[in-house]
Parts: C-alpha cells; structure tokens; sequence
C-alpha cells in the first residue's frame, strides 16, 4: 500500500500537470473546445499505453542490460533530482510546439514528450523493477496519476482563472520540492544497498 502510494505520488510529479497547463492551452487555442478535448482525451490514451507497455516490459530491459538494484535506484535518483531542479527553477526559454500554424497535434507533443516524457518512462522502468512482485499495485497507482493529470488537463481554463499564473507556477516549485525529497530518498536507498554488498 505505502508503495502504491508513493508511486501515485511520485508518477504525478514527473507528469507535471500544472507545470504543462499553458503549454497545453498555448497549442490547442486554436481548436473549438469541444475539439480541444476530444485531441486531449486521444492524446492521454496514447500517452496512457505507452506508460503501460513501458512498466511492464522495463523489467525485462533492465534485466537484458544486467543493472543491478542499486544502479538502478542511484540513477533513478539522479534522473529525479534534475527533473525537480528543472522545476524549481524552470528555464526561461519559450516553449514552441514545433507545430505549423492551426494544425491539430498527433502524439508528439502533447503525449510525448509532454506526458510520457522520457523521465517518467524511465521511472516507470525503475519501479517495475524495484517492485516485481507489486505490479498491480503500480498499475493502480499510474491509473491514479494519470486520471488526476487528465482531469487538471481537462479543466485547464477553470485552473489558470483560479490559480491565475502565478499560481500555477508556486504551486509547481511546491511539487519540485517535494519530487526533491523523494530523489533523494531514492539514491539513499540504492547508496545504501550498495553499501550492504
């Protein structure tokens, strides 16, 4: 249970629904609304299989590569450490989309790297081999992360009127400091298991 819940926590984080509100506002302004959530209901599917094909086969991958639980951990630490730091202090480079003007998009951006970025891929490859026994458990948790993102997607208008941007933008460091605390739990962990060898 403690695992499925820091796993919900931890998936939701790295998705950074908040964090890509205006990103996803800023390439969908051009749709009808209801269009608008048609592409964003499609493109959460499709970020949705990809996040489920990754957990269960990343066990498999790490084995084929022969990483140990503890690289695994450090690494995946690491990985988390610099996410979070990336939204602590975001870069103030402006996001484009890469996108010719008024066309609808298809899987990239929106559902990769947007949601299933290659962090939260690989953390996913991280968990399914730090819990084998717990997939479920992992597979409800990823359920949860990924309903609470589409949901705060879904209503993206009603959560930048309320939190206006600056808002948002707290509300995403708060989520950088807590992803910071749990990287470094995750190196902990794995210095600590190397440690026993």
């Amino acid at each position: 249970m403690n695992e499925m819940i820091s796993a919900t926590i931890l998936l939701f984080l790295i998705m950074d629904p908040l964090g890509n509100l205006p990103i996803f506002m800023s390439i969908l302004k051009h749709l009808a609304p209801k269009r608008r959530h048609i592409v964003l209901i499609r493109e959460m599917l499709i970020a949705l299989i990809l996040m489920i094909l990754f957990l269960f086969s990343g066990e498999y991958i790490l084995t084929f590569l022969n990483l140990r639980t503890e690289t695994v951990s450090i690494s995946g630490g690491i990985i988390l450490f610099l996410i979070a730091i990336s939204m602590i202090f975001p870069s103030n480079e402006t996001n484009s989309s890469g996108l010719p003007a008024g066309e609808e998009p298809f899987i990239v951006p929106l559902a990769i790297p947007l949601v299933a970025g290659p962090s939260l891929l690989a953390t996913l490859m991280l968990l399914s081999h730090q819990y084998p026994n717990h997939m479920m458990s992992l597979v409800i948790a990823l359920l949860i992360a990924w309903g609470a993102t589409a949901i705060i997607l879904l209503l993206s208008g009603l959560f930048l009127r309320l939190l206006g941007e600056k808002g948002v933008n707290a509300l995403e460091r708060l989520m950088g400091l807590i992803l910071i605390m749990l990287a470094a739990q995750m190196f902990l962990d794995g210095i600590r298991i190397y440690m026993k060898l």
